[in-house]
């Protein structure tokens, strides 16, 4: 059959796969979720949940380098990869030998219909929709205004999440008004944030690791501003993972 990416791009599964290599960390989740994991034969290094996956698959690399030897040896009839978390050309070269879907996530409606495409190809379409139902429940009421907030991915150079990115559709959900104006992930001076005055610093856990030793660093450049770690898994993943957003943002 033919299925059709979220880069509009065309690939043939002559069958239902059974030996999947998933190059996103988020959505090697959803296919566990979906019910596939004996159908993973390959993950990257970064792919954490569930815990202990890795222990039992084939490390392929990470989200921008790749083992292309291992891959070959795995004969993968499925490789799901994103646009934004993975290399183009190490794309490009797979897709010259495998069937590679790709998904491109910039809002929640995207993520839906990345999981129940997922569903269609793997022949899990029952639970991918159960679990698009669920989170589209989940995201149906915003939660309550927190204020203004920088949510920064990276520090030395500091890199904030700008428009454009999954990350501020889910600060917006969470009840935060993103004030960086800029597209994607702008590097930012110490100076230009406090020009923007956020009443909260969000340090997250990634792809940068802020820990509890960052906050004193940080409260020292920006006092009278809130400064908090938050978890960045559960603003920048977009697969199963969402159903634990709420409760997560209900926390904060």
């Amino acid at each position: 059959m033919e299925f059709t990416d979220q880069l509009n791009r065309t690939i043939f599964l002559p069958h239902p796969p059974q030996r999947i290599v998933s190059l996103v960390p988020s959505q090697t989740e959803l296919l566990v979720d979906l019910g596939l994991e004996d159908r993973i034969v390959g993950v990257t290094k970064f792919c954490i949940h569930p815990k202990g996956l890795k222990k039992s698959k084939t490390i392929v690399g990470g989200t921008k380098n790749y083992r292309f030897e291992v891959i070959e040896e795995l004969k993968p009839d499925l490789i799901i990869g994103n646009k934004e978390e993975n290399d183009q050309k190490g794309i490009e070269k797979l897709a010259e030998r495998f069937p590679v879907w790709m998904s491109d996530i910039f809002t929640i409606p995207d993520a839906l219909e990345m999981i129940r495409s997922i569903g269609e190809l793997t022949e899990s379409q029952e639970k991918a929709k159960e679990l698009s139902v669920q989170i589209s429940q989940e995201f149906l009421k915003p939660m309550p205004k927190k204020g203004k907030a920088v949510y920064l991915i990276w520090n030395k150079p500091m890199m904030a999440a700008g428009r454009n990115t999954f990350i501020d559709e889910m600060l917006r959900y969470a009840g935060f008004e993103n004030v960086i104006a800029q597209e994607r992930y702008p590097e930012l001076s110490i100076e230009e944030i406090k020009s923007l005055d956020p009443e909260w610093i969000l340090l997250s856990s990634e792809p940068f690791p802020f820990k509890e030793k960052h906050i004193e660093e940080f409260e020292g450049l920006f006092p009278n501003k809130k400064i908090k770690i938050v978890d960045g898994e559960m603003f920048s993943w977009y697969g199963s993972r969402l159903l634990k957003s709420k409760r997560y943002f209900q926390s904060l």
